[in-house]
């Protein structure tokens, strides 16, 4: 049997901070708010590359607790172009964000924190971006 997991589909954060979370992957990251269906409680769908990666579940009229910090889910890891650029962006935001650069390649990390203390690594391939 061939098993090939593929591209990311989609990770799911419940929130009471659905406004701010929004804002902050429209405005950081570049994601759209788009079509989601008409489930029974509130919520967003936030797209990248015209698919719904991120899916947000408000919980803030609920009694259902929010974890202290992001459980389960260490960090969501997108591939990503125009790392310098993308640097100069989160410095005009003022989102505070680390960079590591992977020793014995080209690649080179941006980690940042969503409003609800999820950690988004971004991975850059340098070595295909004009210096």
């Amino acid at each position: 049997m061939d098993i090939n997991v593929g591209r990311l589909d989609h990770y799911n954060v419940s929130t009471r901070k659905l406004v701010e979370t929004v804002r902050f992957y429209e405005d950081v990251l570049g994601f759209t708010n788009g079509p989601r269906p008409p489930f029974d409680f509130p919520g967003a769908w936030l797209y990248s590359d015209g698919h719904p990666v991120l899916h947000l579940n408000d919980i803030s009229q609920t009694g259902k607790e929010q974890r202290s910090d992001s459980g389960v889910i260490d960090h969501v890891a997108f591939g990503s172009r125009g790392f310098e650029p993308m640097k100069q962006h989160l410095n005009g935001r003022g989102v505070p964000y680390r960079v590591n650069l992977v020793p014995n390649s080209t690649r080179a990390q941006i980690f940042l924190r969503d409003p609800n203390n999820v950690e988004i690594e971004l991975n850059f391939d340098t070595k295909n971006e004009a210096a």
